[in-house]
């Protein structure tokens, strides 16, 4: 199947009209992410429900792929469905808790207990494939002079936490000084936006922590890790070369696309812009292509004219 090169829009250059018509009649399987693509928040992105509806009626396999690990995937399916995606299924969503889990049970095959820094999202996961875990059990005293360290500690995982504190920090440094204890990050997102200029810190500085004071290099499971795209192809039969992967983020997503040899789309509904992706295509460095989208859209909403008679 032809890939970006091939249509001539190499570098991330605008498509529309016949353009997008023409890419979405050459692919078969489309990954989006989620935050900043098909919605912001509690509020879908205007015509992504009618989007991810209208691939899946023409046949088009849909899945989304998300660092985002603060929920378990039953809750992204009711997410979904409020905010109008009524066509998406449990199947369909792969995210970095529920990666991570199938790392941890199917490829690492874990004996053993796995301290978790995480929020419900991961838990959930780890519960549901059957993963022993242990965290979160500190008295609000309690200090790594004091506190008891579980025994058969076989890994580290960090995702996202809003409680986290110095103690799992400290508890989690222990665990890793055995070098047969696997160190695993769901994520290494920097940061997330919010209302009003505001950010919320993401995965990744839990983790930078961590490896500051271990000397230890967390092995990522979500993007840009291609072990995502992995998960996605041991369950469906999947050819990279007719997927479209869709996102908001250069450093994350264009990135994960071009570790799985899949065609990058940017869409301007979240984060990066068309001017970072312009000064990404001109640098002389090379290992900076890698964040350059192949097509630009402004929101996955222009897909729409391209369902029509």
């Amino acid at each position: 199947m032809a890939g970006a090169r091939a249509f001539g829009f190499k570098g991330c250059r605008k498509i529309g009209g016949s353009q997008i018509r023409n890419l979405l009649n050459a692919k078969d399987f489309f990954l989006f992410d989620c935050d900043g693509v098909i919605w912001h928040g509690e509020k879908a992105i205007i015509g992504a429900p009618k989007v991810v509806s209208s691939l899946i009626k023409h046949g088009k396999n849909v899945f989304f792929v998300t660092n985002n690990c603060t929920r378990p995937r039953e809750n992204y399916v009711n997410k979904f469905y409020r905010l109008g995606f009524t066509d998406v299924m449990q199947e369909q969503i792969f995210s970095s808790s529920y990666c991570s889990a199938l790392y941890l049970r199917d490829v690492a095959k874990v004996q053993g207990k796995v301290y978790v820094i995480g929020g419900e999202g991961v838990r959930n996961e780890l519960l549901q494939a059957g993963i022993p875990f242990v965290g979160d059990e500190d008295a609000p005293d309690g200090t790594i002079f004091n506190c008891a360290l579980a025994s058969d500690v076989k890994a580290v995982l960090v995702g996202h936490d809003d409680k986290f504190t110095f103690l799992k920090l400290a508890k989690a440094s222990c665990y890793l000084r055995d070098p047969d204890c696997l160190f695993l990050a769901t994520d290494v997102d920097p940061w997330h936006p919010l209302q009003d200029g505001r950010i919320l810190p993401g995965s990744g500085c839990l983790t930078s922590a961590l490896e500051v004071a271990t000397g230890r290099k967390a092995m990522v499971i979500g993007k840009p890790s291609p072990f995502m795209f992995e998960c996605i192809s041991s369950q469906f039969r999947v050819d990279p070369a007719q997927c479209l992967m869709v996102g908001d983020r250069l450093e994350t997503d264009m990135l994960f696309g071009a570790n799985c040899g899949l065609d990058t789309m940017l869409t301007l509904t979240g984060i990066s812009q068309m001017k970072t992706a312009q000064e990404y295509r001109d640098s002389d460095h090379s290992a900076n292509q890698s964040f350059v989208p192949d097509y630009v859209v402004d929101t996955i909403a222009d897909f729409l004219p391209a369902f029509e008679d």
